[in-house]
This record gives C-alpha cells, structure tokens and sequence, in this order.
C-alpha cells in the first residue's frame, strides 16, 4: 500500500501545482517525504479570519487512502474545532466507519474518495461556519459564539443604519 499511497499523493501534489486551488496552498516540507505536507489556508471572506495566512501540516498514513491524514495548525489558532495543540478536529478527518459516540454518520467521516484538495475545502469551510457542537476548544467555542453573533449584529446594525440614513437622506 505504501507504494500506492505515495503514486497518489504525488499526483495529487501535481495536481495542485497545475491548478492551484482559491483559499490555500500546499507543497511538502521535506522533498524526499510525500506523507507530510505543509499547507497555508487563507482565511475566508467576511469572517473572523478574513485577510489572515494560517500554516498547518498534514501528516498522512502509509495506508493513505484507506485511513484519513491528520491536520495540525502551526500558527496560532483560536477556533472551536482546532484544539489548543492545534489538532484539527473535523468528521472529515475522523477514522472511517461508525461512530462510537454516535454523533456523526458514516457518511461524514473518512472516506477514501477524498483528496487533499476536499480536504482543505471542508477546512476552508470549518473556518467560516465552525461546528460548536462538537467542539475541540470548548472555551473558543464559547467565545466563537459570542464574536459571530457580534459580527452579525454590526453588519445587521450597519445595513440597518445605511437602509435607514439613506431613507431620512431620500425623505428631505
């Protein structure tokens, strides 16, 4: 399988090289090593990340597509489903098949269709739509809440009071 694994990761790799992907890059942090990865996701528009360069590696199995790779933020990080070690905690990157606690379905969880590519997407999304039922910084999570609904407020407040100027400004 190590074979295997390696032919498709480099040709995964190649693939990003051709044609990169909006949101995040990716390239290896030692030539000589296929399974590890370094990857900088950019934070995603009109959230709290927006405008910042996350750098985190992706440590994949020698068994790799049949087992899921593990993610780990190196830069700083404060987010629900990132522990504070940085570990990433997505279903996306859980062992395939049922889970013990029965909280996600099968379907959710590692499947070997996926690539890295689906992988930084599901991260990407993670960011801007965190999961704070399930999360891995339960004191992020508490305060994710309370800045996302802040942000919404302000941008509710700011549509809200621009509707409202413009309506006075129109009146006169």
């Amino acid at each position: 399988m190590t074979e295997q694994s390696s032919l498709l990761l480099r040709k995964q790799l190649a693939e990003l090289n051709k044609n990169p992907v909006e949101g995040f890059s990716a390239g290896l942090v030692d030539d000589d090593d296929i399974y590890q990865w370094e990857v900088v996701v950019i934070g995603p528009q009109d959230t709290l990340f927006e405008g910042g360069f996350f750098k985190a590696t992706l440590t994949f199995p020698r068994d790799y597509p049949l087992r899921p790779p593990k993610m780990k933020f190196v830069t700083e990080l404060w987010h629900p489903n990132v522990a504070k070690n940085g570990d990433v905690c997505i279903s996306i990157l859980h062992e395939p098949g049922e889970d013990k606690y029965g909280y996600e379905k099968p379907e959710e969880r590692w499947l070997p269709i996926h690539t890295v590519e689906t992988i930084m997407i599901s991260v990407i999304s993670m960011l801007a739509d965190p999961n704070g039922d399930s999360p891995a910084n339960v004191d992020a999570a508490v305060s994710a809440h309370c800045l996302i609904w802040e942000h919404s407020w302000r941008r509710f407040f700011f549509a809200y009071a621009s509707f409202f100027t413009t309506d006075i400004l129109c009146m006169l």
